[in-house]
């Protein structure tokens, strides 16, 4: 048997990675990059569309490794369903990136009810992606990883004052609440599923440049020692790497993305 050399290690070609959320933020760079190390893709949102329409994107470039799917977080029914569709497809699953999220708390005196209806999206439903895809992973062979994609608002508390005198631009509870959950949450299902070779991992992004006001892109990059925020380029090579055999060792970890904001 060869051994694969360094680099043919953080190959995802002939794996099948499922990634929610795939066409916001975050989920546009991580779908070209996703399949640019040679997964087969299956993004999955609730806006079938706008999947449809990165998937025909990457095509056009790619082959035709990109593959829309739709699904609701807020329904058992449904994950397991997306589950089904992709195994009966495909036969097998390798990777999860649960990138989903949900905000519909808005402001730090939001309505209990939309703290319930968060709560159940990036709570419950993000359990419930766990326990259908990791079993999943569990009954094949060769295992599985499963990245979350959480925030250094999962670590560290909130920074008021990188807001000015906007106290209606402040950060959601719900958002520190559900990310600090979900750094735990990964080391359960860590010990749970690493004796059948399932991986799982937190990956904390720092701030992101989405057209933020000045004065927070200012204070913010004051606090990098990189000096700036990410951008899409900064995400996918540590996703991939977690997702590949290059990390066959990594489990249970919480690493930030964050040009150093979280170590100083």
């Amino acid at each position: 048997m060869t051994t694969p050399s360094s680099l043919e290690r953080f190959s995802l070609a002939g794996k099948v990675v499922v990634l929610t959320g795939g066409a916001g933020l975050y989920g546009r760079g991580l779908t070209a990059d996703l399949a640019a190390a040679g997964a087969t893709t299956v993004i999955a949102s609730r806006n079938l569309d706008a999947c449809r329409k990165v998937a025909d994107e990457e095509n056009r470039n790619d082959g035709g490794r990109v593959v829309a799917e739709t699904y609701d977080q807020s329904s058992e029914d449904s994950i397991r369903q997306l589950l089904e569709r992709v195994l009966e497809r495909f036969g097998r699953v390798d990777g999860l990136v649960n990138n989903a999220v949900a905000r519909p708390a808005a402001g730090t005196r939001s309505q209990s009810e939309k703290w319930a209806q968060s709560l159940q999206i990036n709570g419950t439903g993000l359990l419930v992606m766990h326990r259908h895809f990791g079993e999943a992973m569990a009954r094949q062979e060769t295992g599985g990883s499963i990245v979350n994609i959480g925030s250094i608002y999962g670590v560290v508390g909130p920074h008021f004052d990188f807001y000015g005198n906007a106290p209606s631009l402040y950060p959601n509870p719900d958002y520190f609440f559900h990310k600090a959950g979900m750094v735990n949450l990964s080391r359960y299902y860590a010990a749970l599923f690493g004796p059948k070779g399932v991986r799982v991992n937190t990956l904390s992004p720092g701030g992101f440049y989405n057209g933020q006001e000045e004065t927070f892109v200012a204070n913010y990059t004051r606090e990098t020692y990189l000096g700036r925020m990410g951008d899409p380029r900064d995400l996918g090579g540590p996703v991939v790497f977690l997702l590949s055999e290059a990390a066959r060792y990594v489990t249970g970890v919480n690493l930030p993305v964050d040009g150093g904001f979280t170590a100083r």
